[in-house]
């Protein structure tokens, strides 16, 4: 049976790294076609014949129009640079230059608070439910300290780490577009603050956005971003950790195995190193959110009993305390025994699933319960399994009834 045409986005954001991409780039789409890109589907990218992409490949034809580039670019996420192009709008925009190695402000003591208040409320109950009350806050509270004259640079680092936090809690909520409007607004009020590491920080938050909206590419540009960030600025391994795990995540989605276990690799380097003290504005990333996040890039590359392994570790983990979190390691791990064809495991997971509270306002959740259910229904045959999804949908009816208010709706009006 022939194999799928890969998809061009994909393959090109496996090599954004790769020097053989800068070489070929100057033959312009040469390596394309040799990774499995059809000349079909570049020479439509392009808006031109397949005989001519021929002859601009083979040196026939020279290409006169810019734009022909600007659209090939544009098609498969290439970085304007290495076309001899201007920064794409799609691109992540680049490090602001002369803060090397500055050290960070010093935070605002309240703002930190808040904070840490909105932080552990939202691992308890959703974002859903706490998202108008973060907005809230910075409007009324932090907004008119921005444009105080006595306020000083940790003021704006307190607004980007809210405003953050806000992009968050709207994507809990299923509002993937209004956090990606949060996290675009808090990169420069971090870049204007001079904290590094806080705009590294962000930049892991927008490649994580960007990999859940099926933008592969820019899930790797925002990671690759976000480690330059973090070099320039005080070393903090928790955060490398971070966002050589988003790398990670994004590589195995476009199927690049040996660069995606590379970033894992150096993932779990990083958070084995000397931890330096925290970072006032930074949420944590512990060994439990590593072990969760590395079931999801093996599971992606095919290696179920090691995702499997790690999967069990982040549920161990997170036994106490963080609702949501548990609840997502247990829709892995009742994915994963299912993937290995262990549906008594499966079923055995789900029933202690099912006990997460019906009242955490996650949209996010849902959304992956009901994804979760169509792989059980695959095995529907299967008496436990049935009787199983008979709880299972009880349990869901519960809470869409007690999440009403927070579930967007579809433009037909149902629910989403």
């Amino acid at each position: 049976m022939d194999r799928p045409s890969p998809d061009p986005r994909e393959v090109v954001a496996g090599l954004l790294g790769d020097e053989r991409l800068t070489t070929a780039c100057a033959e312009r789409v040469r390596i394309l076609n040799a990774r499995g890109v059809s000349t079909r589907r570049i020479a439509a990218a392009a808006d031109i014949t397949q005989g001519r992409l021929y002859e601009y490949m083979n040196g026939k034809s020279r290409v006169e129009k810019l734009a022909l580039f600007e659209q090939i670019a544009d098609a498969f996420h290439i970085p304007g640079h290495l076309l001899g192009l201007a920064r794409r709008v799609w691109e992540p925009p680049p490090p602001a230059a002369g803060h090397e190695r500055e050290e960070q402000p010093p935070p605002a003591g309240d703002e930190l608070a808040a904070v840490e208040q909105f932080r552990s409320a939202d691992r308890q109950a959703g974002g859903g439910r706490l998202y108008g009350a973060v907005v809230r806050h910075l409007s009324e509270r932090v907004a008119p300290r921005l444009v105080d004259i006595g306020s000083g640079p940790h003021v704006f680092a307190a607004a980007a780490a809210l405003t953050e936090m806000a992009g968050w809690m709207a994507h809990d909520s299923g509002h993937d577009e209004r956090a990606a409007q949060h996290f675009t607004r808090a990169l420069p009020l971090a870049r204007a603050s001079g904290d590094l590491p806080l705009a590294a920080h962000i930049a892991a938050s927008n490649s994580h956005l960007a990999l859940e909206t099926d933008d592969v590419a820019g899930a790797v540009g925002w990671a690759r971003g976000g480690l330059d960030l973090a070099a320039r600025g005080p070393r903090i391994p928790a955060l490398t950790a971070r966002l050589h795990t988003m790398q990670a995540r994004a590589l195995a989605v476009a199927r690049q195995s040996a660069p995606a276990a590379h970033a894992l690799e150096a993932a779990h380097r990083d958070l084995a190193a000397p931890q330096a003290a925290d970072h006032p504005w930074l949420s944590p990333f512990d060994a439990a959110t590593l072990a969760g996040e590395s079931a999801l890039v093996l599971r992606d590359l095919g290696r179920h009993e090691e995702a499997l392994s790690h999967a069990e570790q982040a549920v161990a983990l997170r036994a106490v305390g963080r609702v949501r979190s548990l609840a997502l390691g247990r829709i892995s791990l009742v994915e994963l025994h299912l993937r290995r064809g262990d549906p008594d495991a499966a079923v055995h997971v789900g029933h202690e699933l099912l006990r997460t509270s019906p009242t955490l306002g996650s949209v996010r959740v849902l959304r992956q319960l009901d994804g979760l259910r169509q792989l059980l229904e695959r095995h529907r045959e299967y008496r436990p399994v049935r009787e199983y999804l008979a709880r299972f949908d009880d349990a869901r009816r519960a809470r869409m009834l007690l999440l009403a208010d927070l579930i967007p709706s579809s433009p037909g009006g149902t629910t989403a």
